[in-house]
């Protein structure tokens, strides 16, 4: 599916709505004013090329495509290069780069799969290969090293995942599921988990492939997480429902379905660090706040209107809109959430008000947060990767260098280091230089 085109105009302040659950009030919050304190007060129980020849005459009758391929990479064309703010570019792919893992013990590697059904472990330094994962058969759109940096797995969009020791840059496990919709390692222990479009979940030690599933809805398990306590993980489907599960007993501690589920297909959860506190994003538009412990909703917030209305009798219908990516702050109580349209909105946990709006030219692909700073960081489908001051709302900086939008990033412990990945066949990695450090 091809994502919407840049952000509409954004909605003015709403007013707070209140809808009545079974039990208690859960508050939605638009871009506009604090919410209701008693519901703060709920809050406190929880921690939070042009040929040489060519001649002005000719360049008059450059088509739309050359002139939109000059601004990517105007190089390519005889024109002014475009600007490459990147240290290190790693080219071995020759498709679009899906995703990118920096391993963890190190911060030195990094895995990148693409379409062209290829996997490489390269070093970030000087983008030197140290292996290549063969043998996929689709487009590799998971990889990541395990919790120590033993293992590096790879997962393609048919189900077909593989493991590999880094150290001997061997295959030592591989397993095949229905159509890969996730994979995450287990964040202390050689376990990898995987979603599948049947609506299972799946969990293997390894490399020993002892196996467990949990069976969720028939329809796609769109995106999971594992929590920090490593007991349990959180798991969206397409048909907008969320379940907690026991990892050690098979079984779903709690199942958000209806009111307190989401309108439309997960795709995003994110766990604060302690993880009493679950974030899950939906193409309906809602990033709804969630009680790890209770499975309670606690606070829903929203964008409002998703995108400027179609007038009446025009044909085009309007452009789409939904939660991209959302994620924890460690250091102060403020979560982040990117849409589709272009919006970064910062929210303040304590009021569960909207703190700050932050507007991109495009849509946001992902974001991350510092490890220990109150500090954001965006990729977005204009190839630019975008550093937030959270308390400010303030642009810090701007880094670019693709010729095509980014589809992944990764930021080392220090965030000295991102890691992108690119429609452009490339990955590249920018060092960030940070004017209060």
């Amino acid at each position: 599916m091809e994502p919407a085109g840049g952000p509409g105009p954004g909605p003015g302040p709403g007013p707070a709505m209140l809808f009545h659950g079974d039990e208690e009030i859960i508050e939605v919050v638009e871009l506009g004013p604090p919410g209701p304190d008693e519901l703060a007060a709920e809050m406190q129980d929880v921690d939070v090329d042009v040929d040489a020849d060519e001649g002005p005459e000719d360049e008059a009758w450059d088509t739309e495509e050359e002139e939109e391929e000059e601004e990517g990479g105007g190089a390519r064309h005889g024109g002014p290069p475009a600007p490459d703010d990147s240290e290190v570019t790693f080219a071995r792919h020759s498709a679009s780069v899906f995703c990118v893992s920096l391993d963890p013990r190190t911060n030195t590697l990094a895995v990148t799969g693409g379409e062209d059904d290829q996997a490489f472990v390269w070093r970030l330094s000087d983008g030197e290969l140290l292996f290549q994962c063969s043998g996929h058969k689709d487009s590799v759109t998971c990889a990541g090293f395990s919790h120590d940096s033993v293992f590096v797995a790879t997962g393609d969009m048919s189900g077909l995942i593989k493991v590999w020791r880094v150290d001997t840059k061997e295959e030592v496990w591989s397993f095949e599921v229905g159509d890969l919709e996730w994979m995450e390692w287990h964040p202390q222990a050689h376990v990898l988990l995987a979603g599948t479009a049947d609506g299972n979940s799946w969990m293997w030690k390894i490399p020993g492939g002892d196996c467990k599933t949990f069976q969720g809805p028939s329809c796609p398990a769109t995106c999971g997480k594992v929590l920090p306590d490593g007991k349990t993980a959180v798991v969206g489907y397409e048909d907008g429902t969320v379940r907690v599960w026991d990892l050690k007993q098979g079984s779903s501690i709690h199942v958000l379905k209806g009111q307190d589920g989401h309108q439309g297909p997960l795709t995003c959860v994110a766990s604060s660090k302690d993880g009493s506190l679950v974030l899950t994003g939906s193409v309906d538009c809602q990033a709804k706040l969630v009680n790890a412990a209770t499975g309670k909703v606690v606070c829903v917030f929203q964008e409002g209107s998703a995108a400027p209305q179609t007038p009446a009798g025009a044909a085009e219908e309007p452009e789409s809109n939904s939660v991209e990516s959302l994620g924890f702050c460690n250091v102060m109580p403020l979560a982040a959430v990117g849409y589709l349209d272009g919006t970064l909105a910062i929210y303040d946990l304590s009021t569960q008000s909207l703190r700050h709006k932050c507007q991109h030219e495009s849509g946001i692909v992902q974001l991350l947060w510092e490890e220990s700073a109150a500090v954001v960081y965006t990729c977005s489908l204009d190839g630019a990767v975008r550093l937030w001051d959270a308390r400010s709302g303030k642009l810090l900086s701007e880094y670019r260098g693709h010729g095509a939008e980014i589809l992944d990033f990764a930021l080392n412990k220090d965030a000295s280091i991102v890691v992108t990945t690119s429609g452009d066949h490339q990955a590249k990695v920018f060092c960030v230089q940070r004017p209060d450090r």
